[in-house]
């Protein structure tokens, strides 16, 4: 699906103004408050738009440590441990990948004694091999998405 300027422009309204009314979105920029919405629409039945919810703070929620475990999964197994992983709430984010391992997942814990409990409970997941864990020290570049919707609202700009 193509994105052009006007939808960059209302993708970067919903990441920096996400409480912000339809209405208000539309009048900032300049448009038919149904013209938005039939752009909300769009993109959120062509999967641009995939969720309105909040984005939390595990640490906040008592959840400091964060680690990168990748999980090599014997061959056929993959969609059981997945389905398993499934059911480790500490487990915030798991993919499928290529190069070392067969998973990669995101897990948080309350610290480095609770992320050795997680890390043991996927080694007994059916299916597992082995385990390698990163912990993540700090944050360098925190999840975002608007150089990437500027980036492709310049690169889909309709002529005038």
């Amino acid at each position: 699906m193509a994105v052009d300027e006007l939808d960059a422009k209302i993708l970067r309204l919903l990441l920096e103004q996400p409480r912000t009314s339809v209405r208000e979105y539309a009048r900032a920029l300049g448009v038919a408050r149904g013209t938005l919405q039939a752009r909300l629409d769009r993109m959120e039945r062509d999967g641009v738009i995939t969720a309105y919810a909040p984005r939390l703070s595990p640490a906040a929620l008592g959840h400091p440590v964060l680690a990168f475990v990748h999980i090599e999964v014997t061959q056929g197994r993959l969609n059981d441990v997945g389905d398993g992983l499934a059911g480790v709430p500490e487990i915030i984010e798991a993919f499928s990948t290529t190069g070392g391992g067969d998973l990669l997942t995101r897990v948080v814990a309350r610290d480095a004694e609770h992320l050795e409990d997680v890390i043991q409970r996927l080694i007994q997941l059916p299916g597992v091999v082995r385990t390698r864990t990163e912990v993540a020290l700090r944050e360098r570049v925190p999840h975002r998405m608007l150089p990437l919707v500027d980036a492709v609202g310049r690169a889909g700009r309709r002529p005038a």
